[in-house]
């Protein structure tokens, strides 16, 4: 029987272990394809063309099919995040509580819209349909600490605290 050996790593970085931990795992199979995307973005902070030609060229998925999942779920992002993140759910109590006054004070006060990054690297503006807060509504996660309740001015404390460090 013919054994074929996984390609070499990309480099000697450690994460990289543990996404060949995640292929091997799964026999570096096909269907590990999306566990083995997340291992990366979970490893990494977000996938690179190099990154997703790797994993495609290990797990015998043509290229076009991981790039179609990368780009299909949000999940995904092919930047690299910032230092911060700023995540403002857009699920309905949140949206019905004023969430899209918080994300348009946002975006004017960071001058990037959702999905993009400050150009000095500093802080990232996300959005998630639901972050199962509700009842907390309007609810902002900043560097994944929840801000519940929240509101412009408290959201902007905690942008401008991230500012001066």
């Amino acid at each position: 029987m013919l054994s074929i050996s996984p390609p070499p790593l990309p480099s000697d970085d450690k994460r990289w272990k543990i996404v060949n931990g995640t292929m091997r795992r799964h026999g570096f199979a096909r269907s590990a394809l999306i566990e083995t995307l997340h291992t990366v973005q979970s490893s990494f902070g977000y996938l690179d063309t190099d990154a997703i030609q790797f994993v495609a060229h290990s797990l015998h998925v043509p290229l076009s099919q991981a790039y179609g999942v990368v780009t299909f779920y949000h999940h995904f992002s092919l930047k690299p995040p910032g230092r911060h993140t700023l995540m403002i759910c857009t699920g309905t109590a949140c949206y019905i509580k004023g969430t899209e006054k918080l994300l348009a004070e946002a975006e004017s006060r960071l001058g990037i819209s959702q999905g993009q990054t400050t150009p000095d690297g500093n802080i990232s503006l996300m959005t998630a349909r639901c972050v199962g807060a509700c009842g907390r509504a309007p609810v902002a996660l900043t560097d994944g600490e929840l801000l519940g309740q929240s509101d412009a001015e408290h959201m902007m404390a905690e942008l401008e605290r991230w500012a001066v460090e």
